[in-house]
């Protein structure tokens, strides 16, 4: 199976979006640069940060997120974004009425049973969990192999916090990368076992 991935942008002090879920300046270094990340060509990094993203996101092979995101984005119109195969979306509630059933969208009650189904999609690709309450809920339960983090050069003063509602210590390894992007620092770590 493959590694189970903690991942967003953040702000340096420790938010994913603010008060009312906007990202604000989080994902402006996503246009900072001159490489096309991705085949849109709306996306343009700086080639440390291609060279580090890039891979990652070709390695992911299903990404688990909560329903709140998955209602803020309306389901990303049922296409997972940025070419993802799978999305499971963490939820105690039933799928939205009208919700087609051959989109590659999958819905699991708990954190624990998304894991599960989201690495059986996956296979030995990575399965990446997005950062806030799912992701600080994957992480105390201990399922996450690793946090990745891009850094932003912005403090947001409060809204919502990277790793969600974690109220215990869980320690991490290195870091194993510390890359410099335009406007953007990406970090990865191990989580210690």
């Amino acid at each position: 199976m493959g590694k189970v991935v903690m991942y967003s942008s953040v702000s340096v002090d420790g938010f994913v979006a603010d008060e009312n879920d906007r990202p604000g300046p989080l994902f402006d270094w996503l246009t900072s640069g001159d490489v096309p990340l991705d085949e849109s060509g709306a996306l343009k990094v700086s080639q440390a940060s291609y060279d580090y993203t890039r891979p990652y996101w070709d390695r992911i092979g299903a990404t688990i997120v909560g329903r709140h995101v998955f209602d803020l984005t309306d389901g990303w119109d049922g296409k997972p974004p940025g070419g993802i195969d799978h999305v499971v979306v963490v939820t105690h509630r039933p799928r939205p009425e009208g919700w087609d059933p051959g989109a590659p969208f999958h819905f699991a009650d708990g954190v624990e049973a998304a894991v599960a189904r989201a690495q059986e999609l996956a296979g030995d690709r990575t399965v990446e969990v997005a950062a806030g309450d799912v992701g600080g809920q994957v992480l105390a339960a201990g399922l996450i192999d690793e946090v990745r983090m891009d850094v932003v050069p912005v403090v947001l003063g409060s809204g919502k916090r990277y790793f969600g509602a974690v109220h215990a210590q869980h320690l991490l390894e290195g870091p194993d990368e510390v890359i410099q992007g335009n406007r953007v620092l990406h970090l990865r770590y191990r989580v210690r076992r």
